[in-house]
């Protein structure tokens, strides 16, 4: 039985923080190898990202769990409120008290990088709520895939590295792409796994508005996506040769891509999920290292 600190450790997703983690050194690292790397500012975006990445799983877990998404019956980890461990009440309280920690974090940024910064943050907190809550969830809509795309991807690298040099980067915008395909397969895996679950909720995802056959055609091309993204910069932007061993770490993401060529009703994906999240991070470290080194 989970209990105490556990249960918000579970309702924080650990396994979804690298998501979060990983445009963001992207977005350093490029900053690094420029030449206007600013500690102060990159520690502020990491810790800023981690923050509204655990308010949104908050909120999700609260909203799932009030609206009846969540049930019994789902196939993927347990959700705190779903299962009894947390209030409702106490889930709502702690995404609130989250997102505003991650706003009196932003003051900062905003202090040193003006109005897009605003723009950056305010719609972050505002999607990360819409994304399950409110009368039409995003996420309920189709429209998860487009947000995890942006957030985690062009949005988070941009921004990651405007916050340190003041002015943006096409290369950082492009290298963005990278980390928010790959989220977007791991979204892929879990709207697979719960397009029963989600179509009887009224959840419409990509996966229940197209089927099966697009999402699986959905994550490989995330896959495919993400392992060309440093050869766009290698061979357009003349992005150094190192990073293009990012390319080669998709591999990792082969056997989930076999599992989700495979999966059929029922299944319930574990494996494709943890080896996409160590794709991930593995993905993100060799663009790092190869784009300083």
């Amino acid at each position: 039985m989970t209990s105490g600190a556990g249960v918000w450790i579970l309702a924080a997703r650990p396994k979804t923080l690298p998501a979060a983690i990983a445009p963001v050194a992207m977005g350093v690292a490029i900053a690094l190898r420029d030449d206007v790397f600013h500690p102060l500012s990159a520690a502020a975006a990491l810790v800023g990202a981690l923050l509204i990445q655990i308010a949104t799983n908050f909120a999700n877990d609260y909203f799932d769990g009030v609206k009846g998404t969540d049930t019994e019956e789902r196939l993927g980890p347990q959700r705190a409120v779903q299962a009894g461990l947390a209030s409702p009440a106490a889930m709502k309280r702690a995404f609130i008290v989250t997102f505003a920690l991650a706003v009196l974090l932003g003051v900062y940024l905003v202090w040193r990088g003006g109005w897009p910064v605003v723009a950056i943050g305010l719609s972050s907190v505002l999607f990360g709520i819409l994304y399950t809550g409110g009368p039409r969830p995003l996420g309920y809509l189709g429209f998860g895939d487009v947000l995890v795309l942006a957030f985690f991807g062009p949005i988070a690298t941009g921004g990651t590295y405007y916050v340190q040099a003041l002015v943006w980067s096409e290369a950082a915008l492009i290298a963005g792409l990278a980390p928010g395909l790959l989220g977007v397969a791991l979204l892929t895996v879990n709207n697979l796994r719960d397009i029963e679950g989600d179509l009887a909720a009224g959840k419409h995802t990509l996966a229940v508005r197209f089927g099966a056959g697009f999402a699986k055609a959905e994550f490989a091309f995330c896959l495919l996506g993400a392992a060309a993204v440093p050869v766009v910069l290698w061979a357009a932007y003349g992005g150094p040769v190192g990073a293009l061993a990012a390319s080669a770490t998709c591999i990792l993401g082969v056997p989930g891509l076999l599992a989700v060529l495979r999966w059929t009703p029922g299944r319930r994906l574990g494996t494709a999920l943890a080896g996409m999240g160590r794709t991930l991070v593995v993905y993100a470290l060799a663009f790092c290292l190869g784009w300083v080194l």
